[in-house]
């Protein structure tokens, strides 16, 4: 019975584990939008409309992150501030490392896929982004 225990937790421990890879990293560039928060507690907050996206523009591993206001022509507005950030790697681990006049912070980055990323940052909230697409309203 004991080794079944053992054998149970290393499968969930790695089954349930996402490694990011550098090839991945590219997949963060587009319009991203928020679709949940993890709080420490387990606790989540749905997000179903959304007045603003993020936009990501990576160039190796640099990049800057910008907020954006969907048009419903498809369109968008924003304004000319933008957030640089350099993606690092330490110990297989990729984060969002953000620098600025007031700050500096970063962000681990949980996973990747074409469709959707999450992010811890140093309060252990998880946000968990979908690709944005804008409404189609018909004419």
């Amino acid at each position: 019975m004991r080794y079944f225990i053992y054998i149970f937790s290393f499968s969930m421990f790695f089954g349930c584990t996402t490694q990011v890879s550098k090839e991945d990293i590219t997949n963060l560039n587009g319009y991203w939008e928020i679709e949940q928060v993890t709080f420490p507690d387990g606790e989540t907050k749905e997000f179903t409309v959304n007045p603003t996206v993020d936009y990501i523009e990576l160039d190796g591993s640099k990049g800057f992150r910008k907020k954006m206001q969907p048009k419903f022509d498809g369109s968008f507005t924003t304004s000319n501030d933008a957030e640089p950030f350099q993606i690092v790697e330490d110990k297989g681990q990729f984060n969002f490392q953000y620098k600025n006049e007031m700050s500096e912070w970063s962000e681990e980055i949980k996973s990747i896929s074409k469709d959707r990323f999450s992010v811890i940052n140093q309060d252990t909230l998880t946000y968990t982004y979908k690709r944005f697409e804008p409404i189609k309203l018909e004419k």
